[in-house]
C-alpha cells in the first residue's frame, strides 16, 4: 500500500499525518520536534512511503536533512503556493498536514527548491556578511547623526572608516558625546574585522566556481554581487527560461492585465530579495562604468521615471546572467544591450 505523508512544521512540534492510496488518514499526531520522533511515526504505518511533504518554514533545514539521510523522499512545500480548500469552517494544524499530504497524493503539490546542504551553508555564511555589513551601516549613521547634530558638519562614511580613539577625543564635544562615538567605532572596528574574515572565507570555498568566474565578467558585478549571485541562484538548470530567473530575481513587473488593461497586482515580493538586491546594485554600477548600458539607460529615462529605468536594467541583467552562467560565456553588453 502506498503512504503519502504532510507535515505541519512549527516551531517546538510538528504536526504528522500520513494518508493511503485511498486518502484514508493512517496516522495523524502532534509530535515534538524530535527526528528521531518523527521518523519512528512515519516508520510505524504500514506500507511504502512514496514521499514525505515539509513546509517551507525558517527551521526546515534539521527535518529535511534527517528526513533525506533515512532515505526519504522529501517535498519541500511551496506555502505561498498552496491554498487550502475554499470554504471551510474550520481549518487547523492536523488539517493542513491533511491537505499537504492529499496534495502529494495528487501530484499537485507546489515544492520550493532543496538547496543541497554543503553549498546552502556557504550562501547563509554569504547573508551573515550582509547581516553584519547593515550592522556596521547602521553605527556609520549613527556618528554622521551626533557629529551634525552637535557640530554641524558633515563626516562621510569613507572619513569615519579612517578614525581613531584619537580623531574623536579632539573633537569639541562633551565627553558623554565621545563616549557614545567610540562605542560605535569600537564596535564598527568588530564588524569590520568579523567581516573581512567571512569573505575570505566564502571567496576560498567559491572563487574555483565555473558560475562565480563567468558572473565576474557581467558588467556591474564585482566580488561580493558575483558571490550573491552564484549561491542565492544555485544550479540554474532547475530555471526553465531567463524569464522564471529574472522572475525569481524580482526583476520583472508584478501585475494582472485584462483585456490590455491593469487588474491588478501580484505577489512583487515572491521571489528571492538577496538577488534582487544584487541585480540592483549591479544595475546602478553598469550604468556608471559601462558606456553601452549607460547609453541605453538613457534612452529608457528619456520615456520613463529613472527608478523604473534601473528596473529595466536589473531585468536586462538578470537574463543575461541566466546565460552566462548557463554557458560559461564571457558577458557581452553590445549583445545584451543592443
Amino acid at each position: 500500500m502506498k503512504l503519502y505523508a504532510g507535515i505541519d512544521l512549527h516551531s517546538n512540534n510538528s504536526v504528522v499525518c500520513v494518508l493511503d492510496e485511498h486518502d484514508k488518514v493512517v496516522y495523524s499526531r502532534r509530535l515534538p520536534n524530535d527526528l528521531t520522533a518523527i521518523i519512528a511515526a512515519l516508520r510505524s504505518c504500514t506500507g511504502t512511503l512514496e514521499g514525505v511533504a515539509v513546509e517551507s518554514t525558517y527551521n526546515w533545514y534539521w527535518l529535511v536533512d534527517g528526513l533525506q539521510d533515512e532515505g526519504m523522499r522529501v517535498h519541500l512545500v511551496n506555502t505561498a503556493a498552496v491554498k487550502q480548500y475554499d470554504g471551510l469552517k474550520h481549518a487547523g494544524d492536523f488539517s493542513d498536514a491533511r491537505h499537504l499530504a492529499h496534495l502529494l497524493r495528487l501530484g499537485i503539490l507546489p515544492t520550493g527548491h532543496i538547496y543541497p546542504r554543503e553549498e546552502r551553508a556557504v550562501r547563509d555564511l554569504l547573508r551573515k556578511r550582509g547581516q553584519l555589513v547593515r550592522q556596521r551601516t547602521t553605527h556609520i549613521l549613527s556618528m554622521q547623526n551626533l557629529v551634525s547634530r552637535n557640530l554641524g558638519a558633515c563626516a562621510s562614511a569613507k572619513d569615519i572608516k579612517r578614525w581613531t580613539g584619537q580623531s574623536i577625543e579632539v573633537m569639541a564635544l562633551l565627553d558623554e558625546q565621545k563616549q557614545a562615538l567610540q562605542a560605535n567605532l569600537a564596535v564598527m572596528h568588530c564588524l569590520d574585522t568579523q567581516i573581512n574574515a567571512l569573505e575570505k572565507s566564502i571567496l576560498a570555498r567559491v572563487k574555483l566556481r565555473e558560475d562565480y568566474r563567468a558572473l565576474r565578467t557581467v558588467s556591474g558585478i564585482g566580488e561580493v554581487l558575483a558571490l550573491t549571485i552564484a549561491l542565492e541562484t544555485g544550479d540554474i538548470g532547475r530555471f526553465a527560461s531567463p524569464g522564471n530567473f529574472a522572475s525569481y530575481a524580482r526583476a520583472v513587473d508584478s501585475r494582472r492585465e485584462s483585456n490590455g488593461k491593469k487588474k491588478g497586482e501580484g505577489n512583487a515580493k515572491c521571489g528571492n530579495k538577496h538577488l534582487a538586491w544584487a541585480f540592483i546594485e549591479a544595475a546602478h554600477f553598469a550604468v556608471r562604468y559601462d558606456a553601452t548600458i549607460k547609453r541605453w539607460h538613457q534612452k529608457k529615462c528619456a520615456h520613463s521615471l529613472s527608478v523604473v529605468a534601473i528596473k529595466a536594467v536589473a531585468h536586462k541583467l538578470a537574463r543575461a546572467c541566466y546565460h552566462v552562467i548557463k554557458s560559461g560565456q564571457a558577458f557581452d553588453a553590445a549583445r545584451a544591450f543592443g
